[in-house]
């Protein structure tokens, strides 16, 4: 059985009142889009994202996932702008997700596909609990029966076959009532939908006031773990001198078997310490020839892949580079770019400063260059 997402992120977020659409404004530190994108990927074969290809591409960068397309003038077009893109992968299974639902519980994916097995569709929702009233402007005309209501929720689930012959018949058709969600259109094919336990977590964001409240409720699930990290490397002659991922001029480099760049050496033990799992040698042992002069910043790029893989973030990382030559200050602000740029965060997250050690040590000496760093990362707690 084959399960292919489509995450629609073609919306201009109107009612949202920024320039930049809501999907790709951050939450806590990342673009909401790769929040609900992530949360997905641990479920589905294929990704399929709709809307702005460049916008999407650089929000997604380092996760898999298929060719945005650009989506149309209705979400119910851009639906089906995804599923066209998905029939030479021939999916079973087709969801349905709005990009700017950043949090998909981790039942909610499963327990849709296993819906699936008696009915065409099945979506997420919760009863309706609060009291209904019908107004107009600011009087009340009625109250309504909420019995028997349900709030719906995405990602909705569907037979793909069935969802893209639905959504080609819709657009042939010319209607001007388009569906405001999938379910809409089986509904009125007579089709069945099921409903599956939806959840409060999984909240749409809407307007301005519902960001900052995203981030409290992410922040209250989230646990901060610090690492820290050091290297050395003899100074040596004819070998380039590369620092935090720039070239340094100098009259000697690093000797080492990659380019022995020790500060992002000991960025990424700072960065697999916080994650409990090992230092550079476990991923990358020097006794590997493909390493040999290797760029080190492949080792940095797989620390935050590792990150990123634990559904976390970068909150910030330090790095205090140990010598009495090169001064380092007329490259520092070159080097946080370089790192922030590797990591895929933002440069005020990175921090690179340089001290001396007074002439004392090997250091003091000019035989080689140390550094030291500091990680915090932060991940879904147990």
């Amino acid at each position: 059985m084959r399960v292919a997402a489509i995450l629609v992120a073609a919306g201009s977020g109107t009612r949202f009142g920024t320039h930049t659409p809501k999907q790709f404004l951050r939450l806590a530190g990342k673009p909401v889009i790769r929040h609900a994108a992530e949360a997905l990927a641990r479920h589905v074969d294929l990704l399929q994202p709709v809307g702005d290809p460049a916008l999407i591409g650089q929000a997604l960068a380092g996760l898999s996932f298929l060719d945005p397309v650009p989506g149309g003038a209705s979400r119910q077009g851009s639906v089906l702008a995804g599923l066209e893109a998905l029939e030479p992968h021939a999916p079973d299974i087709g969801l349905v997700h709005d990009a700017a639902r950043p949090f998909v519980p981790a039942g909610t994916v499963p327990a849709l596909i296993a819906a699936l097995k008696d009915a065409p569709g099945a979506i997420p929702a919760l009863p309706v609990a609060d009291t209904l009233k019908r107004a107009t402007g600011l009087w009340i005309e009625a109250t309504v029966p909420r019995e028997g209501l349900f709030r719906a929720q995405t990602p909705q689930a569907f037979r793909y076959a069935l969802l893209l012959r639905l959504h080609r018949a819709a657009a042939a058709s010319g209607t001007s009532d388009p569906a405001t969600d999938d379910a809409a259109l089986l509904e009125r094919a007579g089709e069945i939908v099921r409903i599956v336990p939806g959840s409060e977590e999984n909240v749409k964001l809407t307007y301005k006031e519902d960001l900052p409240r995203m981030e409290r409720a992410l922040a209250s699930r989230l646990v901060t773990r610090v690492g820290t990290g050091f290297d050395v490397h003899a100074l040596a002659h004819a070998r380039p001198l590369i620092l935090c991922g720039v070239p340094v001029p100098h009259d000697r480099g690093l000797a080492g078997h990659s380019d022995a760049d020790v500060g992002i050496h000991a960025l990424c033990d700072a960065i697999y310490g916080a994650l409990a799992e090992g230092d550079i040698g476990r991923h990358f042992p020097p006794s590997n020839a493909t390493w040999r002069d290797a760029d080190s910043a492949q080792f940095l790029a797989h620390a935050a892949g590792r990150i990123a893989a634990r559904g976390g973030m970068l909150a910030n990382a330090d790095v205090t580079l140990i010598c009495e030559r090169p001064k380092i200050a007329p490259y520092a602000e070159a080097m946080v770019m370089r790192l922030a740029a590797i990591l895929g965060v933002e440069p005020g997250r990175v921090s690179v400063k340089a001290t001396t050690t007074e002439r004392l040590g090997f250091a003091g000496r000019g035989e080689g260059i140390a550094a030291q760093a500091v990680a915090a990362v932060v991940v879904p707690g147990a």
